[in-house]
């Protein structure tokens, strides 16, 4: 493969501001209902009885902004009997050929991060491609996404160079590894080592 194109997210600085899944969805003009870019909250903890006299919180808010990590092993790619989902040698970015979807949602079930989306207007699955369908002056993709992000907590670029600037880190709870998604997290510190967060929704 030429070169594998990645997301970094930082969810010690995600604010859950929305702006990057707005900025995609106002750049690929999706309908309502359509996102190829969620922000997620994450949420935990409760109130210890420390002692007879007081109670101590441990409570705990996070946000994660997520789309396709355009995986190495992509579930999507497997499931599908309409054979939508391949995988580019030029950049790594999984692609998809609405012509054969036959709107069964299988992609949407298996990927461990609800990656498709279907676009109820065109009647079929769509997702992200990190803006690679839009030209840039040096053949370098920009995603909107990145671009606005107010926080600076989302960045774009080679999956190696992404793991050199920000280190290897490629899951968090409760999203797994196991399809080698191409994404680095900075990971909030309730976030590291499996924290299984009571509270997981689309926000």
């Amino acid at each position: 493969m030429a070169k594998q194109y990645g997301f970094y997210v930082d969810t010690k600085h995600c604010t859950g501001c929305k702006a990057c899944m707005n900025a995609c969805k106002d750049r690929q003009n999706l309908p309502a209902g359509t996102k190829f870019r969620k922000v997620y909250e994450f949420a935990g903890g409760s109130w210890q009885n420390a002692d007879t006299a007081a109670y101590k919180p441990d409570v705990f808010a996070f946000y994660s902004s997520m789309a396709c990590n355009q995986c190495d092993a992509p579930a999507c790619l497997e499931i599908c009997p309409g054979k939508v989902y391949s995988k580019r040698e030029s950049d790594g970015v999984v692609t998809f050929n609405p012509s054969t979807c036959i709107s069964c949602f299988a992609c949407r079930e298996v990927c461990p991060y609800t990656a498709p989306s279907y676009n109820y207007e065109k009647g079929h699955m769509t997702k992200c491609v990190m803006c690679t369908d839009e030209g840039s002056a040096d053949g370098v993709p920009s995603p909107a996404c990145v671009k606005a992000c107010p926080s600076r907590a989302l960045d774009f670029g080679e999956i190696s160079a992404l793991k050199a600037k920000y280190g290897n880190v490629q899951s968090i709870s409760p999203f797994p590894a196991t399809t080698k998604p191409n994404i680095v997290f900075n990971a909030h510190k309730d976030a590291d080592g499996g924290v299984n967060p009571v509270n997981l929704e689309e926000v």
